[in-house]
C-alpha cells in the first residue's frame, strides 16, 4: 500500500493520466471510496496502484483470449471457406480461366491443380501474353513514383511530354515543377499523400486534364488558373486541412461531376461549386459549415451530398427540390431542424444521420501510446464511408436500418 499526502495527490494523478486505460464505472466508484479514507484527524489518501494494474492486466488477458477464440471460430466457420473460394475465383479470373474449369454443379472447386493445368494450356498462355503486351503498351504513357526517398521529381521527367497519366504518392515532394505545362496530353494527375504545398499557375495549361487528385497534401489555396482546365471532370482536394475558399474562376469547370473538398476549413459551400452545373457528387464533410445556401437546389444534377462532421444545426427546405439527390449524409448530433419531406422522401432519397459515440478513457500504466494524426483519422473515415456507400448502392432498396448509423472507433 502507498500512502500519499493531499499535497502530492495532484502530481500522482497527473502521472497516472500519462498512460491509457478504459475503466469500468465500478472501478471509478472503488477509487472514490479509497479517496474518502480519513485517519487520526488528518486526511490520508490511500491508493493501491498494484490493484489498478492488476485490473488492467486481467482485462488485457481476457481480451486476448476472446480474440483467440474468435479467430478459431472464424477458421472453423463457413465464412473462412467462402473467403477462400472468393479469392480462388478472383485468381482464376485474373488468369482468364473459364468458369467451367472451377465450377462443378454450382460449387467452387478450389483445387490448386486447376491453376497449374490452365497455366500450361497453350491458348490461355497466348491470351495472357497478349494481355501483357497490351498492358506494356498502355504503361508507356503512365508515370508512377512512390516512396519517401523522393523529395523532388526526377529531372529526366520533362523529356517525356507524351505521358498521359502521373501517379505520385507517399513521397516527400513539396512542389510540382513548372514544366508540367509541356504535358499537353496529360489526362490524369494523381498526386495524393505527398507534401505538396502549392499548385503552380502552369497547371492551367493542361487543357485535356480530366482528373486532378491532390488530396492529403499541405495545400492552403488553389490558383485561379485551375479554372482554365475546361475538360476537368473530377477534382479532389480533400485532407489538406487548411483550404478555406476556392477562386471564383473555378465556376468555368462545367464538365466537373465530382468535387471532394472534405477535411478542410470551409465555412460555407464555395460559390464556384454552386455554379458547376454538371456536378453529381459533392463531399464537403469534416469542415466548419454552419449552414447551407438557400439556393443549393441550383445543383439540379447532384446525386450524392456528404455533409457529416460539420456544425450544421438545420437543413434548408431547398433540398426537397433536388429531384436527382439520392444520398444525403449528415451528422445528427447538432441538427435540431430537418425538413419532414427530407426524412420521408418519396423520390428514393437515402437520408443517413451519423452519430459519433465518443469513448471516455482514463489512463493506466502498461498501455502503449497510440499517436494518430488528424489526417490519418480522416483518411480512415473516408475509406469507411467509401466502402459503406458502395455497399449501400449495391442494394436495390435501402433497408430501414440504413437510415441511421451508429459507429465508434476505439483503439
Amino acid at each position: 500500500m502507498i500512502m500519499i499526502l493531499p499535497s502530492m495527490l495532484s502530481n500522482c494523478w497527473q502521472r497516472l493520466m500519462k498512460r491509457r486505460v478504459i475503466l469500468h464505472p465500478s472501478d471509478s466508484i472503488w477509487i472514490k471510496e479509497k479517496l474518502d479514507v480519513k485517519s487520526m484527524g488528518h486526511q490520508v489518501i490511500i491508493f493501491d496502484f498494484s490493484l489498478i494494474r492488476g485490473l488492467w492486466e486481467a482485462r488485457v488477458k481476457k481480451n486476448k483470449e476472446r480474440q483467440k477464440k474468435e479467430k478459431e471460430r472464424l477458421e472453423k466457420s463457413s465464412l473462412e471457406k467462402i473467403k477462400q473460394e472468393w479469392n480462388f475465383i478472383l485468381e482464376c479470373r485474373k488468369k482468364g480461366i473459364p468458369q467451367s474449369k472451377y465450377l462443378k454443379n454450382g460449387f467452387v472447386d478450389i483445387d490448386e491443380k486447376i491453376l497449374d493445368m490452365c497455366e500450361k494450356a497453350p491458348q490461355l498462355q497466348k491470351r495472357i501474353t497478349l494481355s501483357d503486351e497490351t498492358n506494356k503498351e498502355t504503361n508507356k504513357f503512365i508515370f508512377q513514383l512512390s516512396g519517401e526517398q523522393w523529395m523532388e521529381f526526377p529531372e529526366s521527367l520533362k523529356d517525356h511530354t507524351y505521358l498521359k497519366e502521373w501517379h505520385v504518392s507517399n513521397t516527400l515532394i513539396q512542389t510540382i515543377p513548372n514544366y508540367i505545362a509541356l504535358f499537353q496530353d496529360l489526362r490524369v494527375l494523381e498526386l495524393s499523400k505527398n507534401q505538396i504545398n502549392h499548385l503552380p499557375v502552369e497547371i492551367g495549361h493542361l487543357k485535356n486534364l480530366k482528373v486532378l487528385n491532390v488530396s492529403f497534401n499541405n495545400l492552403k489555396s488553389v490558383p485561379p488558373e485551375l479554372g482554365d482546365c475546361e475538360n476537368l471532370e473530377k477534382l479532389d482536394l480533400s485532407g489538406n486541412m487548411e483550404i478555406s475558399e476556392l477562386p471564383f474562376e473555378l465556376s468555368n469547370l462545367k464538365q466537373v461531376t465530382v468535387v471532394d473538398v472534405s477535411a478542410n476549413n470551409f465555412h460555407s459551400i464555395p460559390v464556384c461549386v454552386l455554379r458547376m452545373s454538371n456536378l453529381q457528387w459533392l463531399d464537403i464533410s469534416s469542415n466548419n459549415l454552419r449552414d447551407l445556401p438557400e439556393d443549393i437546389d441550383r445543383l439540379d444534377q447532384l446525386q450524392t451530398l456528404l455533409l457529416q462532421k460539420n456544425k450544421l444545426t438545420y437543413l434548408p427546405r431547398a433540398l426537397v427540390n433536388m429531384s436527382k439527390l439520392s444520398l444525403l449524409v449528415v451528422s445528427g448530433d447538432d441538427l435540431v431542424e430537418i425538413p419532414t419531406a427530407v426524412c420521408e422522401s418519396t423520390t428514393g432519397l437515402k437520408f443517413i444521420s451519423l452519430k459519433d459515440s465518443p469513448v471516455e478513457t482514463i489512463v493506466c500504466e502498461d498501455t502503449e501510446e497510440i499517436i494518430e494524426s488528424e489526417r490519418e483519422r480522416e483518411q480512415f473515415e473516408k475509406e469507411f464511408m467509401k466502402a459503406y456507400i458502395e455497399d449501400l448502392r449495391e442494394r436495390d432498396s435501402a433497408p430501414s436500418y440504413t437510415t441511421k448509423v451508429l459507429f465508434s472507433l476505439q483503439l
